[in-house]
């Protein structure tokens, strides 16, 4: 069993991300522990209340919010009233014995798990430290479980490198900010990047992207950043979603921190990815024999053209140890030139950066406004729009 423990600032979030996929049929609410009603009884209001009631009354804790997942491998299908025991001893295990949470069963991901929202506020106003909960009690509790349910063990379980289960995200057909929350917090939980370009070029089969700005534009001025939904040619499509109001919040700050952890994660990674491309370089006669070895190792490159074809670059992504790097990182026979003597026909574009795809919105006045809904933004257009119609007829 793998427990991860995320803190956070907003109860209303994280509910919110497990009772949407519960309206979406991809998890189910399987306990209501410290509540006074059966969880099938319980509006959402109802379930908030019960851990808003109790953040209320240490207002000086602004990190109130506790959002737990439990893991488990393929094939280890527990039945409810096992899982609600593991829960219940691993609560107690972590000093949550006595505090209202929440259970969710998930089947949106290649493995079981379930999440539980809780708070870390007791009834007397008094906090619980996070300070090295998951390192400490967590340990502890999911090792004695492991023993007592007879469980795969966190060590043997984390080998089996699960592949990402996202879908793409398809504007019109889903909401915005939902679509690029799930994938966005996925990939950055999942994989390790160390650039914005980098982060793309795991988002794009997913038609998302981070978009920081172009360098003369005010919302790279500002540091901002917000991500889109793309078409299946990468075209941006609809309006885009600020960083800050997603869930997690993916925010140029936070992903920078994360540049400089995967930076360091990733080394042990990089020399047997060069071994790798070596071997399928020397065997390769053509681009398309050199992609297919690499895919056999599920290795993706992602070559960047220009207009008449010519290679600028590469990104290659080790999707089986979840680590991404520039062609030039791993050594100059993966630079645009060496690529580019030995792949020199012109071909379709596979990957563009810092596409030019104009619109008619202001970033930065999308990452200073107030968190609002798709519609919203897409009136706001429309009445930009139909101001300059009137202009140009008077």
């Amino acid at each position: 069993m793998v427990a991860k423990i995320k803190s956070g600032k907003s109860l209303k979030g994280a509910l919110n991300y497990n009772e949407h996929k519960v309206k979406q049929g991809r998890a189910e609410l399987i306990e209501a522990a410290g509540y006074l009603k059966d969880s099938r009884n319980l509006s959402f209001y109802e379930k908030l209340l019960r851990l808003t009631d109790l953040a209320a009354r240490n207002e000086r804790t602004k990190t109130n919010t506790v959002h737990i997942s439990l893991n488990f491998p393929n094939g280890e299908n527990l039945p409810v009233e096992t899982l609600k025991s593991i829960t219940q001893d691993y609560m107690q295990g972590i000093g949550f014995g006595n505090q209202p949470y929440l259970v969710y069963r998930h089947q949106d991901a290649g493995h079981p798990h379930i999440h539980i929202v809780t708070t870390n506020i007791k009834k007397n106003g008094e906090r619980i430290s996070l300070h090295y909960l998951g390192q400490n009690q967590s340990e502890k509790a999911r090792k004695a479980i492991e023993i007592k349910y007879k469980l795969v063990k966190a060590e043997e379980q984390q080998k089996q490198k699960p592949a990402l289960k996202a879908e793409p995200a398809d504007y019109g057909k889903q909401e915005t900010k939902r679509a690029i929350t799930n994938v966005v917090n996925q990939v950055i939980r999942t994989y390790k990047f160390t650039s914005i370009p980098e982060l793309n070029a795991v988002l794009r089969p997913y038609h998302i992207e981070a978009d920081p700005g172009s360098r003369d534009s005010r919302i790279y001025a500002k540091g901002g950043l917000v991500y889109w939904v793309t078409d299946k040619q990468g075209n941006k499509a609809g309006v885009p979603v600020k960083a800050s109001s997603i869930y997690g919040k993916p925010t140029l700050k936070t992903l920078e921190e994360k540049f400089r952890l995967n930076e360091t994660l990733r080394k042990p990674l990089k020399d047997k990815l060069k071994i790798t491309l070596v071997k399928a370089l020397q065997n390769a006669t053509d681009r398309a024999s050199f992609e297919k070895a690499l895919e056999a190792d599920n290795i993706e490159v992602l070559f960047r053209r220009s207009e008449d074809g010519r290679i600028y670059g590469a990104t290659f992504i080790d999707h089986y140890n979840k680590a991404v790097f520039k062609g030039s990182d791993l050594g100059k026979e993966f630079s645009a030139n060496p690529l580019n003597e030995r792949f020199n026909k012109a071909e379709p574009t596979y990957f563009q950066t810092n596409q030019d795809n104009s619109t008619s919105v202001d970033l930065l006045d999308i990452l200073l406004a107030p968190d609002q809904e798709d519609i919203g933004a897409l009136n706001k257009i429309k009445r930009e729009s139909r101001k300059k119609r009137k202009g140009l007829n008077l």
